[in-house]
């Protein structure tokens, strides 16, 4: 079972993923409020995957991969964003996220998105 930590600063959105990827078989390893819980419990819990909003308060999603990266370039990054925006996209993948997910998502779009990276 692949261990799966959510980084987001919506309790909504954490308890949407948590059941969807529940329901498909895999583990919630933590649950982190902003980039920086987000960047310790990476640290800490050493999870599979990593599903990590973008706009957080204390630190953003973006410099919160960063961060990831630089510590475990092998890290597998799923971004969620309500912004589509095409610059931040870039900007992503230029920082390693292996996939960009536009909120609203669905089981279907979840487990697409981590399929693509496991």
């Amino acid at each position: 079972m692949k261990n799966v930590l959510i980084v987001d600063d919506s309790p909504i959105i954490h308890n949407l993923l948590r059941k969807v990827l529940e329901r498909n078989n895999y583990s919630v390893c933590g649950d982190a409020k902003n980039g920086k819980e987000g960047v310790d419990m990476y640290k800490e819990l050493n999870p599979d995957i990593v599903f990590m909003d973008i706009t957080m308060p204390v630190m953003e999603g973006l410099d919160a991969v960063k961060i990831i990266k630089e510590f475990d370039p092998d890290a597998k990054i799923i971004m969620l964003s309500a912004m589509g925006d095409d610059e931040i996209k870039e900007e992503a993948k230029q920082l390693g996220v292996d996939v960009f997910l536009k909120k609203p998502f669905d089981d279907y779009k979840i487990v697409s998105a981590i399929s693509k990276i496991i």
